[in-house]
């Protein structure tokens, strides 16, 4: 038997159980059954748990993107993976069945890669995630180039640290957001070489000041809401809004009068794009994996709880005190 989380009703943390199942069900074909050591948290998971995510849970559910481990058995048409070997879980497609938190977990072989051997487990759990959606949003869907000046908002968060380092791997120049100055200098520690505290000032006045004659290339905005227009204003010809997250409940107005000034282009954007996509996946897992490896990649850990911490890690996760990865180990 082995312990996994699930929740029978959707709600806050306490709605998480954790459960024992079998370990004897058999594997399909393509797929790989992992002794965890180590889980990342995400938003995304809160989002699944309260009902708010654009994946809707089957009750009861199973939760969780990441996770490191040992590869404990293959399927018979799996020949990259040897039981024993250390991997790390790409966020799969499929919470409720897929689920990542547990002792032992089954998932998609194509959603597994090699651990770096410079990576702990709890470093290998954090990284996948915050990577996949920053590299799909800035490079991918961005066409993010050398020498751009990028926004980053909320950027104390596991993505936008990620956002922050692929941005300065690629050569550009990222400006970060948070919302106090106490966050400010943790994340200008971290490597964003302009950052903006936007409760203590004005976003349209600070921009200016850092930009000069120039403007955003690109936007990389988990935030939305009204400041999307402050945003376009201080924008290049042709830039690019990414948007991928709505953190602000106000509604998001699209620029058009300054969209049509500027030739200015906007778009929504999930890690799904990635990860359903064989050809940009493999990409996606070639980039990061190399930035893993060199050391131009990598996760900041805030917090490490216990397994059966789990209610209370997601306590901590849903408080926004965290700078960096909410991580727990098993």
């Amino acid at each position: 038997m082995a312990r996994v989380v699930r929740f029978h009703e959707l709600g806050g943390p306490e709605v998480l159980r954790i459960e024992e199942e079998s370990r004897s069900e058999p594997l399909a074909a393509d797929e790989v059954r992992i002794s965890v050591k180590a889980l990342g948290l995400n938003r995304a998971d809160v989002m699944f748990r309260r009902g708010t995510y654009i994946e809707k849970a089957t009750l009861p559910s199973r939760l969780g993107y990441e996770a490191s481990g040992l590869i404990e058995a293959v399927g018979a048409e799996v020949a990259e993976f040897q039981p024993g070997q250390a991997v790390s879980v790409i966020p799969p497609i499929g919470l409720s069945r897929y689920g990542t938190y547990g002792e032992s977990i089954v998932v998609p072989a194509r959603f597994v890669v090699p651990k770096p051997d410079s990576l702990s487990f709890e470093l290998a759990a954090s990284a996948w995630m915050q990577y996949l959606t920053a590299y799909g949003g800035l490079v991918q869907a961005g066409s993010l180039r050398q020498g751009e000046h990028v926004l980053i908002t909320a950027a104390s968060s596991s993505v936008g640290l990620a956002a922050i380092q692929i941005a300065l791997s690629v050569g550009a120049i990222p400006i970060a957001t948070t919302t106090t100055q106490a966050k400010k200098e943790a994340v200008r520690s971290l490597g964003a070489l302009h950052v903006i505290a936007t409760q203590e000032e004005d976003l349209s006045t600070a921009l200016s000041n850092i930009l000069g004659p120039d403007g955003l290339h690109r936007v990389f905005d988990a935030v939305g809401g009204p400041q999307v227009e402050t945003i376009a204003a201080t924008m290049a010809p042709g830039g690019v809004i990414v948007s991928h997250g709505m953190l602000d409940p106000a509604p998001t107005p699209f620029p058009l009068r300054l969209a049509l000034r500027k030739s200015l282009s906007m778009r929504g954007y999930v890690f799904t794009e990635i990860v359903g996509s064989p050809a940009k996946l493999a990409a996606a897992k070639w980039f990061i994996l190399d930035g893993l490896s060199s050391g131009a990649l990598r996760p900041v850990i805030d917090k490490t709880f216990e397994f059966n911490d789990i209610v209370e890690a997601h306590r901590y996760l849903e408080s926004n005190q965290q700078i960096g990865k909410v991580v727990v180990t098993v």
